[in-house]
């Protein structure tokens, strides 16, 4: 069940402040009540003292009643005495005459053993007293000693003021009803009004929430727009704001530093090719000379030409890097994913014969468009990685399958997997899991951060999962 609480400031500023006002016009209102109530009754018991107990004296030595009940009598001393008026004489405790005034005289009146037992209990104090009587409803009484040792009890209807309290009750209702509507209304505007800038704020910071901070340069949106800053809205916007200037000159300069070191990769592995390819060269030419070579100077040599190869492949690696993140776009043309990797593993496999090497294809050729070229090294950087990670005999599985316009490619082995700390940043460039630098533990660390920037040139993605026992890499990329 969802909570009812609201969840804005504004709504819960706004709710608190009607809340506040219906507390207030509800004390308001009962305050009246009460004291409306209160008034009227005392007025009504000083109009019970002036009037006197003449209509219940007058009841004293009342002859017998009438054939009728609802005959009046004309002993009974009504002058003065507003209609409705009650009188009551009780003879040691017991009820022998109850009349009230009509217009046309009185009416002896009807009781019932509880209205006998209520009369009987009104103290003669002199004092005004509520009761309630089955056959007259509620009345004010006062209770005075007779001169015959009996108790004379004269009262008036409260009907009156019930009235006017329970049309006070309602006109309060009505009023204070209207008040909240009004104040409701008012608020809501006046809140949010006054939240203005603080909404700014906020949609300012989703904006930015919403961009791609990790990289490349970043545009922020404007400023949000700032208030009196003697407020708290108006510190929070100048904050805000002074942080994300904060934010974009950290980026500026993290984006220019980024474009430097990128133009010095590019012109380094530019620079580097010339003079790699001709230590190359030279020590090749000196190998193929015809006379004797001792031993240790041929060993030299055969180094330099290893080195100098792997050299070569490394500067070629970081000039595919530099191209790439210049956004220079790749060929897209429809490509055959199955025979990619059936031509990789086929080399996989003559490459590392000592490992075990499964292949699980679809009935159908899955088609794909990109580059052949760069998808061919995804697949040779991802098996090559597999063989030099691993131990001999480790079973190295690759899965082709689709998912609906997406076709992906699993790399999976079960050697000892990637070490938990290297996880987040294998993808990153010369990341190595096993931190050595022997050229037989697989070149600089490029390859994983070459098949990262390949996979995204295409609009894709790839992700690793690794614990001992299992690493899996997964391919993502969109179907022709």
């Amino acid at each position: 069940m969802r909570s009812l609480r609201p969840h804005t400031l504004r709504a819960r500023l706004t709710l608190g402040l009607l809340v506040l006002l219906a507390v207030s016009c509800a004390a308001v209102g009962l305050a009246a009540v009460v004291e409306l109530n209160g008034f009227l009754t005392s007025r009504l018991d000083e109009q019970l003292t002036e009037a006197g107990n003449r209509f219940a004296v007058s009841l004293e030595h009342k002859g017998e009643p009438q054939k009728d009940d609802h005959d009046g009598d004309e002993r009974a001393d009504t002058r003065r005495q507003a209609t409705g008026t009650f009188g009551a004489r009780l003879m040691n405790g017991t009820v022998t005459n109850a009349a009230v005034v009509r217009s046309a005289g009185t009416l002896n009146v009807g009781l019932t053993a509880d209205d006998r037992k209520r009369l009987a209990a009104v103290p003669a104090d002199g004092r005004g007293h509520s009761i309630g009587l089955s056959a007259l409803d509620d009345y004010r009484v006062i209770a005075t000693r007779g001169l015959d040792r009996d108790v004379l009890i004269t009262g008036m209807p409260l009907e009156p003021v019930e009235a006017a309290v329970h049309r006070l009750e309602l006109v309060s209702a009505i009023v204070f009803g209207a008040a909240l509507t009004a104040a409701g209304v008012a608020g809501a505007l006046w809140v949010r009004w006054s939240l203005r800038p603080l909404s700014r704020v906020a949609a300012t910071a989703t904006r930015v929430s919403e961009l791609p901070l990790a990289s490349g340069e970043v545009a922020l949106p404007p400023r949000a727009p700032e208030s009196d800053p003697r407020g708290e809205v108006g510190r929070v916007a100048g904050a805000f704001n002074r942080m994300l200037g904060h934010v974009e000159d950290a980026l500026t300069k993290r984006h220019a530093s980024e474009e430097r070191l990128r133009s010095f990769a590019a012109d380094a592995s530019h620079e580097l090719r010339t003079p790699v390819a001709s230590v190359r060269g030279h020590a090749e030419l000196a190998l193929l000379h015809p006379g004797p070579l001792p031993p240790e100077i041929t060993r030299a040599l055969q180094r330099i030409a290893a080195e100098s190869t792997r050299m070569g492949a490394m500067v070629d690696d970081l000039l595919l890097l530099a191209r790439l993140d210049a956004g220079r776009p790749l060929e897209a043309a429809p490509v055959d994913l199955t025979r990619l990797v059936l031509d990789a593993l086929t080399d996989a496999r003559a490459t590392g014969s000592g490992h075990r090497w499964e292949l699980d294809l679809p009935e159908d050729p899955v088609t794909v468009t990109g580059d052949a070229h760069r998808l061919q090294q995804v697949l040779a950087n991802l098996l090559s990685n597999a063989r030099l990670h691993t131990p001999a005999g480790t079973k190295v599985t690759v899965t082709l399958e689709t998912d609906g316009s997406t076709a992906s490619l699993k790399v999976h082995d079960d050697g000892p997997g990637i070490p938990e700390d290297i996880q987040p940043g294998v993808f990153e460039r010369f990341t190595r899991a096993d931190r050595s630098t022997k050229a037989e533990t697989g070149g600089a660390g490029l390859g994983l951060s070459i098949v990262a920037a390949v996979v995204e040139a295409h609009g894709g993605s790839v992700t690793v999962e690794s614990e001992p026992g299992s690493t899996t890499f997964t391919v993502r990329i969109g179907k022709a």
